[in-house]
């Protein structure tokens, strides 16, 4: 108990976010880093703050004095040592709970030579790899199941870029939601709570009190009434329908009193006429094909949306099941409660179904149908609003000109926002050639940063045309401009701490996305430009 309530308080924070639930997954999660410059030092130092369950360092280079001046994750004492082992032990000293070790190897005579190394991690974070190794350590973590985070940063830019073959999110936690109440539809038992209230009869203390939901389906089903079935439509029959619901406040001499709860429910009306609908992006989870051919391989997720397909087809009539939450209304403690419990009672039955769905399902699949719990069903049923999918294109692809999504790319160069970021991306790719090339990076000599500049250019056009890009004419035209090219010639593919920081700091946040399940990951390469203090995602 001592251990539960100090694990509570030391990830307060992280908690109150992601939920315990959350925290459990972060605790379980086993993290791999490639290389540890300040890029990868500042993300993973965010994870192990959060609580995961362990982490390992791949790197096989010594301390060097130019670390000690942008890693603050190095000791002076540590100079000439191994890197991975000074990075180590001073990640492990911020948290006693986590475990640490390290390989002193490097990433890429790692990845040839003990490929299976990496099948044991929840997730890889790879930094400062060049394009082919990046393409490789992608191909391993996609062949072991394990979730890949890439990252760079390089002079004043930074690329940060997951990379997993699908990742399925069910609290993907939106930043507003809507309030699923079935006013203008509800079913029975709601819909004799609303006639069970007596307004003309109530006392002053009551009337005042009746929460909002009520008045609107009692105010919804006497429109009915009166218009053959139908709910308002045109602005003016809205109108109408608000002034129905104010001419039941009560009124002395003439004048209403001060009800807020038919404030409230003039304010929410809307919710009877417009209810929540089936989302583009559910129903395109909903009709795809991993959903339509479920196997014994096929996880709980794909089984639990073919069951809420035929929830919604059967018992919902089109509808989701049921959250189960109201909002906050202005109501009596007793109405309030007596109305959630209705709500809750409806969620749970139509949970139910959807269980009912999905045992059958996993039957049919040749996998135990006890194998689900109920509480995974409930979980699931209480979010299903809001389920997404991510699906990455893998970094071969991605890098192969005969699958470039050149429309995009061109757009992306094109538009007056996205020009210098997409730029940017170009060149880093362009970079990373120019060091296949020529062993070393553009401007590692000031001798040569004009000539290297004009050969940086050349491969950046290049690339483009692999594409079907013209690559002349600056960036307005779909190419990189000459200001940009010279930025990252005069940078040397320098790792700068502060943009390092900025990077590492939104890769944790994108780790914590992958590691539990919730929010929506980057789909596609985000790009920071630190010039003009702006970021882009680009899915090309």
């Amino acid at each position: 108990m001592a251990v539960a309530n100090d694990k509570s308080k030391r990830y307060d924070r992280g908690i109150r976010v992601w939920g315990a639930h959350g925290q459990e997954a972060l605790e379980a999660a086993r993290v791999c880093l490639l290389n540890a410059g300040p890029t990868g030092t500042e993300a993973l130092k965010n994870l192990v703050l959060g609580g995961i369950y362990s982490f390992t360092v791949v790197d096989g280079a010594k301390v060097t004095p130019a670390d000690l001046g942008n890693n603050f994750l190095l000791t002076a004492d540590g100079l000439a040592s191994s890197r991975a082992q000074v990075a180590t032990e001073c990640l492990k000293e911020l948290n006693e709970s986590v475990a640490g070790s390290y390989v002193e190897e490097s990433p890429r005579s790692l990845m040839n030579t003990n490929p299976d190394f990496f099948r044991h991690f929840s997730l890889v974070i790879a930094t400062q790899l060049a394009e082919a190794d990046a393409v490789t350590i992608d191909a391993i973590c996609r062949q072991h199941g394990v979730r890949l985070l890439l990252l760079r940063s390089y002079g004043l830019m930074g690329y940060v870029r997951p990379s997993v073959p699908e990742q399925r999110i069910v609290e993907s936690k939106p930043d507003s939601k809507v309030d699923d109440l079935r006013l203008g539809n509800p079913w029975p038992e709601l819909e004799a709570y609303a006639a069970s209230i007596d307004l003309a009869g109530a006392e002053d203390v009551l009337h005042s009190h009746i929460p909002y939901a009520a008045l609107l389906i009692k105010a919804a089903q006497q429109w009915r009434r009166e218009h053959d079935g139908q709910l308002p439509g045109s602005y003016a029959e809205r109108s109408a329908f608000k002034d129905l619901l104010k001419s039941w406040q009560r009124q002395i001499d003439g004048i209403p009193l001060e009800e807020e709860n038919f404030t409230e429910a003039v304010a929410n009306a809307h919710k009877v006429w417009a209810p929540p609908t089936v989302s583009s992006e559910l129903r395109a989870i909903l009709e795809d094909s991993c959903a339509a051919h479920l196997t014994q391989q096929s996880p709980n997720f794909w089984v639990l949306v073919a069951a809420l397909k035929l929830f919604i087809e059967q018992e919902g009539q089109g509808q989701l099941p049921l959250e189960g939450s109201i909002p906050d209304m202005h109501a009596s403690t007793q109405q309030y409660l007596q109305l959630q419990r209705i709500y809750r009672a409806k969620a749970d039955a139509d949970a139910a179904a959807v269980e009912a769905h999905a045992r059958r399902l996993l039957a049919a699949a040749g996998r135990d149908p006890a194998s689900l719990p109920s509480s995974e069903v409930k979980h699931f049923c209480k979010h299903a609003r809001y389920l997404r999918l991510v699906r990455c294109r893998s970094l071969a692809e991605e890098t192969d000109p005969a699958k470039c999504r050149a429309g995009a790319l061109r757009a992306a160069l094109s538009g007056e926002e996205t020009a210098a970021n997409a730029a940017l991306y170009v060149l880093l790719r362009a970079a990373d050639r120019f060091h296949a090339t020529y062993q070393r990076y553009p401007g590692s000599f000031d001798s040569e940063v004009e000539e290297d500049a004009a050969l940086l250019k050349s491969q950046a056009n290049a690339l483009l045309a692999e594409c079907g890009i013209s690559g002349t004419g600056g960036s307005a035209a779909g190419g990189v401009s000459d200001d940009l090219v010279g930025e990252m010639c005069r940078c040397a593919a320098g790792e700068l701490h502060a943009v390092a920081a900025v990077v590492g700091a939104i890769a944790a946040q994108e780790a914590i996305k992958l590691l539990t399940g919730q929010f929506v990951p980057v789909e596609g390469a985000l790009i920071y430009n630190a010039m003009a203090c702006t970021t882009s995602v680009f899915a090309f």
